[in-house]
C-alpha cells in the first residue's frame, strides 16, 4: 500500500508487501488498539516470529472450538472453507451467524469466509487488505492476522483495569498482581515473560497451592516456563500455546504470542475477581446495615428505659394523699428536693444523648442511601418529649400542691394552738362557776349580805356577758379547724361541744340565781356602798386585762418583715395606753377599804390584778423580736437569692444569643468547628457551680417558708430550664457538626463545597429566598426549584435546614450504592443464577455476615429452584426499604 501525501516507496517483494498489512493492520483498522512506535519489522518477518503465532494461536482457537466437539490442525488450511471460522465466531460471541453455505467449491468457501468478516466488521472492527480470497487460498500470514484481530476483539479489547483498557489494561493487570514477587519486572509482552518467572507469579498469585515460587531460579527460563505451562494446562484448563524452548530460543519472544497466552490467564482468574469484587461489595452493605440496626437496638433500649422511669415517676408526682402533720409534708418536700437533685438530671443527660442518638443514626441511613428510622410506636422522639412535658408539668404541680399544702398546715397549726389557748383560758374561768351558782348561801345571809351577793352576781353577769365573745371565738375557730379537715377534728369537737355546753348551763343557773338573789333582796336592806362600788370597778377593769393578755398571748403569723413592724408598731401603740389603765387600776384598789376582809360583791382581789397586770408586756415583747429576727434573716436569704440570680439570668440569655451566632458564623473546618463548640461547651460547664450554689441558697429559701422574692423576676424554675435548654442547644450544635463530619467523610464533599454551601445558605436566610440561593449554586428553572423543595421541605413546613440542605447537596454531587447495585453483586457470587445457596453465601462472604443474610433471605420459588435456595432479589430491595426485610 502507499500512504497518501507521503514521498514514493521503494518497490518491496510480496512478502514484505504482507508484512507491512500485517504491521498497519492495528492502528488503522482497530482504533481500540494502539501499537508500540519502535516495531520491529525485522523480527515480524522472522520464522520463529510465524511459528511461534501458528502454535499458539492454533491453540487458542481449539481451547474455544472443543466446546463444540472439533478442532484444527492447520490454522491456515481448516479455515479456508470458512465453516471452522464461523463456528470459532459462534463460540467467542454466543452469537448466531447466518446459516453456512454447504458446498466445496470456492465460491461457497468464499461466502463462508465473507459471512465470518461481515460478523467481525458488525463488532467494529475494520478488516483493510484482508479480503476472503486470501483466506481461501490460505495464506498463512492473512490468516494469521485475521486471527490476531479476533483475540484483540474478543479476548483482549473488554480488559479493564483501572481506567485503562485493551493492551494497556491487560499490562496494567499483569503488573498490579507480579508486583510482590522478586526477579518480576512486566513492562511489556515480550521480554519481561522469557524468564518463566511472570507466568507463575501470576498462578501463584491467585493459586498459591499450585506453585512453589520460592524454588523457582531465574537462571532456569525453561523449567520455569514448562512449570507454569504445565500447571495451568492441568489446573486452570488452560491449554499448552507455546513451547518453553520457542520462548527461550528467540533474541524477543513475539509480543501477539504472549499476549494471547496471557489473556488466557486474565480470563481464567477474572472470574475470581469478580467474585471477590461481589463479596466485597455485599460485605460493605451488610456491615452497614449491621451497624445500623445496632443502633436502632440502642435506640430502642434506651428509650424503652427513659419512657419506663418517666411511667413510673408520673403517678408518684401526681399523687395528692396529703399528710397530718407538717413533719410528714416536710418529709415530702425532701423527697421531691432529692428527685430534682439526684434522679431527675441522669435522664435529662438521657434524653439529651437520645435526641443526639435519634438524629446520627438517621444521618447514616441517608448517607447509605437507606430509608429514614422508624421507632416502634410510642418510642418516637416526639413520644418521648410529650412525655417528658407530661412529667413536669406533673413535677410543678406536685412542686405547687407541696407548698400549699405546707402552708394549709401550718394554718391548720396555728389554728389549733390558739383554739387550746383560748379554751384553756375559757375553761380557767369558768372552773369553779358553776358550783359557786349553784350555792344558797343567800338563805342564811342577812340585808347587806344579800345585797353583797346580789351585786356580786350583777357583776358576773357582766363578766359573763363579756366571755360571751370568747366562746363564740372558740366555736368558730373549731369549725374552720374542721372546714379545713383537721386531723385531730374529733377531740377539738368534743372540746368545743363541752364548752358550749356548759356555757348554757352556766346561763341557766345564772338566771336562776339572779330571780333567788332578787326575791330575798326585797327582804334585806342594808348595803355596802364602797365594797359594791369596788366590785364595780374592778370586774370591768380585770376583764379589759384578762382581754388585754388573751391578745397579748394570742399567736400571729407573718411572712414579711413589713408584716412584723406593723404588729411591733401596734404594741407600742398598746403599750402607750397602760399609763392610763395603771391609774384606773389604783383607783380600783383604793375603792377596796378593808383589804384584809373578802370583798362580798366580787371574787376579784388585788393581788389577782397586780399578777396579770406584772405579766402583761414582757412575753410579747420578747416574741415579737424574736419574729422581727426571724423575718431580717428571711429577707437576707431573699437578697442574696435575688443577687445571684440577676446574674445567672442574664448570662445565660447571653450565652444562648453567642450559641445561636456561633451555629450560624463558624469559620475554618468541620473539625476545628467542633473543637471550637467542644471548648466553648467546656466553659459553660465550668459556670456549673453557680447554678449549685443557687441551687443551695434556694433551699435554705424553702426551708424557711419564703414563698415570694420582690427584688428579682427570676424563679428558680425558670433558671433551671434555661439551664437544661442551654446545655441542650450546646448539644444539638456538635451533633449537627458531627452529622456534617459524617456526610462530607461518606460523600466525598470538600471543605470547600462545604464552605460554598454555608455561604450561600448564610447568605440567603430564608425560604422565599432559597430560590436565590439554588440559582447561586448553579441550578435554575421553576420546575427545577419545585423538584428541589419538595426533597429538602416534603413536609411543606416552610422552613429548610441546613443539614437538609448539605443532605440534597451531597446526594446531587455523589454516587451510592443501590439495591441494583447489590442484586448484581449477589448474582456474580450466583453464578448467574436467579437465586443462591447458603453454601454458596458461606463461601463467598465472612461467617457472620452470611449467616446474617441466611436468616433474612426467604426461600426461592421460581421454577428453577433447588431444594434451599434463596431469594436474594427481595432481600437486596428490603435493604433499601423498597419492601419489607
Amino acid at each position: 500500500h502507499c500512504r497518501s501525501g507521503g514521498p514514493p516507496q521503494p518497490h518491496r517483494s510480496q512478502e514484505t508487501h504482507e508484512a507491512d498489512i500485517l504491521l498497519e493492520q492495528e492502528p488503522r483498522t482497530i482504533s481500540y488498539m494502539e501499537q508500540e512506535n519502535d516495531w520491529d519489522r525485522d523480527m515480524l518477518l522472522d520464522p520463529a516470529w510465524e511459528r511461534q503465532q501458528r502454535k499458539t494461536f492454533t491453540a487458542w482457537c481449539n481451547s474455544h472450538l472443543r466446546k463444540t466437539g472439533t478442532q484444527i490442525e492447520n490454522i491456515e488450511e481448516d479455515f479456508r472453507d470458512g465453516l471452522k471460522l464461523m463456528l470459532l465466531l459462534e463460540v467467542i460471541s454466543g452469537e448466531r451467524l447466518p446459516k453456512p453455505e454447504r458446498g466445496k467449491m470456492r465460491v461457497h468457501n468464499i461466502n463462508n469466509v465473507n459471512k465470518a468478516l461481515d460478523f467481525i466488521a458488525s463488532k467494529g472492527v475494520k478488516l483493510v487488505s484482508i479480503g476472503a480470497e486470501e483466506i481461501v487460498d490460505g495464506n498463512a500470514k492473512m490468516t494469521l492476522g485475521m486471527i490476531w484481530t479476533i483475540i484483540l476483539r474478543f479476548a483482549i479489547q473488554d480488559i479493564s483495569v483501572e481506567e485503562t483498557s485493551a493492551k494497556e489494561g491487560l499490562l496494567l493487570w499483569c503488573q498490579r498482581k507480579t508486583a510482590p514477587y522478586k526477579n518480576v519486572n512486566v513492562q511489556n509482552f515480550h521480554i519481561s515473560w522469557k524468564d518463566g518467572l511472570a507466568f507463575n507469579a501470576l498462578i501463584h498469585r491467585h493459586r498459591p497451592e499450585l506453585i512453589d515460587y520460592d524454588k523457582l531460579r531465574k537462571d532456569d527460563p525453561v523449567t520455569n516456563l514448562n512449570n507454569a505451562f504445565e500447571v495451568a494446562e492441568k489446573y486452570l484448563d488452560i491449554p499448552k500455546m507455546l513451547d518453553a524452548e520457542d520462548i527461550v530460543g528467540t533474541l524477543r519472544p513475539d509480543e501477539k504470542a504472549i499476549m494471547t497466552y496471557v489473556s488466557c490467564f486474565y480470563h481464567a482468574f477474572s472470574g475470581a475477581q469478580k467474585a471477590e469484587t461481589a463479596a466485597n461489595r455485599i460485605c460493605k452493605v451488610l456491615a452497614v446495615n449491621q451497624d445500623n440496626e445496632r443502633l436502632m437496638e440502642d435506640y430502642e433500649k434506651l428509650a424503652s428505659q427513659l419512657l419506663e422511669w418517666i411511667r413510673r415517676t408520673i403517678p408518684w408526682l401526681e399523687n395528692r394523699t396529703p399528710e397530718k402533720t407538717m413533719a410528714e409534708m416536710q418529709q415530702k418536700l425532701e423527697d421531691f428536693r432529692d428527685y430534682r437533685r439526684v434522679h431527675k438530671p441522669p435522664k435529662v443527660q438521657e434524653k439529651c444523648q437520645l435526641e443526639i442518638s435519634f438524629n446520627t443514626l438517621q444521618t447514616k441511613l441517608r448517607l447509605s442511601n437507606r430509608p429514614a428510622f422508624m421507632p416502634s410506636e410510642g418510642r418516637m422522639v416526639s413520644d418521648i418529649n410529650g412525655s417528658w412535658q407530661t412529667l413536669e408539668g406533673a413535677e410543678k404541680g406536685y412542686e405547687e400542691w407541696l407548698l400549699n399544702e405546707i402552708r394549709r398546715l401550718e394554718r391548720l397549726d396555728h389554728l389549733a394552738e390558739k383554739f387550746r389557748q383560748k379554751a384553756a383560758i375559757h375553761e380557767s374561768w369558768t372552773d369553779g362557776k358553776e358550783t359557786m351558782l349553784k350555792q344558797k348561801d343567800y338563805e342564811t345571809a342577812n340585808l347587806s349580805e344579800v345585797k353583797a351577793l346580789l351585786r356580786k352576781h350583777k357583776a358576773f353577769e357582766s363578766e359573763l356577758t363579756a366571755h360571751q365573745d370568747r366562746v363564740e371565738q372558740i366555736a368558730a375557730i373549731a369549725q374552720e379547724l374542721n372546714d379545713l379537715d383537721y386531723y385531730d377534728s374529733p377531740s377539738v369537737n368534743t372540746r368545743c361541744q363541752n364548752i358550749c355546753e356548759q356555757w348554757d348551763v352556766l346561763g341557766a343557773l345564772t338566771s336562776g340565781r339572779r330571780e333567788a338573789l332578787e326575791n330575798t333582796e326585797k327582804q334585806l336592806e342594808t348595803i355596802d356602798e364602797m365594797y359594791l362600788e369596788y366590785a364595780k370597778r374592778a370586774a370591768p377593769f380585770n376583764n379589759w386585762m384578762e382581754g388585754a393578755m388573751e391578745d397579748l398571748q394570742d399567736m400571729f403569723i407573718v411572712h414579711t418583715i413589713e408584716e412584723i413592724e406593723g404588729l411591733i408598731t401596734a404594741h407600742e401603740q398598746f403599750k402607750s395606753t397602760l399609763p392610763d389603765a395603771d391609774s384606773e387600776r389604783k383607783i380600783s384598789q383604793t375603792n377596796n377599804i378593808n383589804c384584809s376582809v373578802t370583798n362580798p360583791y366580787t371574787t376579784i382581789t388585788p393581788e389577782s390584778i397586780d399578777n396579770k397586770w406584772e405579766q402583761l408586756v414582757p412575753q410579747r415583747d420578747a416574741a415579737l423580736q424574736e419574729e422581727r429576727s426571724k423575718q431580717q434573716s428571711n429577707e437576707q436569704l431573699r437578697v442574696q437569692f435575688a443577687t445571684q440570680a440577676n446574674m445567672v439570668g442574664p448570662w445565660i440569655k447571653t450565652k444562648m444569643e453567642e450559641i445561636g451566632r456561633i451555629s450560624i458564623e463558624m469559620n475554618g473546618t468541620l473539625e476545628d468547628q467542633l473543637t471550637n463548640v467542644r471548648e466553648y461547651k467546656e466553659s459553660i460547664t465550668e459556670y456549673k457551680p453557680n447554678m449549685e450554689q443557687l441551687e443551695q441558697v434556694y433551699k435554705l429559701i424553702q426551708e424557711a417558708l419564703i414563698f415570694d422574692n420582690m427584688y428579682t423576676q427570676y424563679t428558680m424554675e425558670h433558671l433551671r430550664v434555661s439551664w437544661e435548654q442551654l446545655l441542650t442547644t450546646i448539644a444539638r450544635t456538635i451533633s449537627e457538626i458531627e452529622n456534617q463530619i459524617l456526610t462530607r467523610d461518606a460523600k466525598g464533599i470538600s471543605q470547600e463545597q462545604l464552605h460554598e454551601y454555608r455561604a450561600s445558605f448564610n447568605h440567603f436566610d430564608k425560604v422565599r429566598e432559597f430560590k436565590a440561593c439554588l440559582i447561586s449554586l448553579g441550578y435554575d428553572g421553576d420546575a427545577e426549584f419545585a423538584r428541589i423543595m419538595g426533597i429538602v421541605d416534603p413536609n411543606n413546613s416552610g422552613a429548610v435546614t441546613f443539614q437538609a440542605f448539605i443532605d440534597f447537596m451531597s446526594r446531587e454531587t455523589t454516587d451510592t450504592d443501590t439495591a441494583d447495585q447489590v442484586i448484581a453483586s449477589f448474582k456474580i457470587l450466583a453464578g448467574d443464577k436467579s437465586y443462591i445457596t447458603a453454601e454458596e453465601l458461606r463461601r463467598e462472604l465472612p461467617s457472620d455476615q452470611a449467616e446474617y443474610c441466611i436468616a433474612r433471605m426467604a426461600p426461592y420459588e421460581g421454577p428453577d429452584g433447588v431444594p434451599g435456595a434463596l431469594d436474594y432479589m427481595s432481600f437486596s430491595t428490603a435493604l433499601y426499604g423498597e419492601s419489607d426485610l
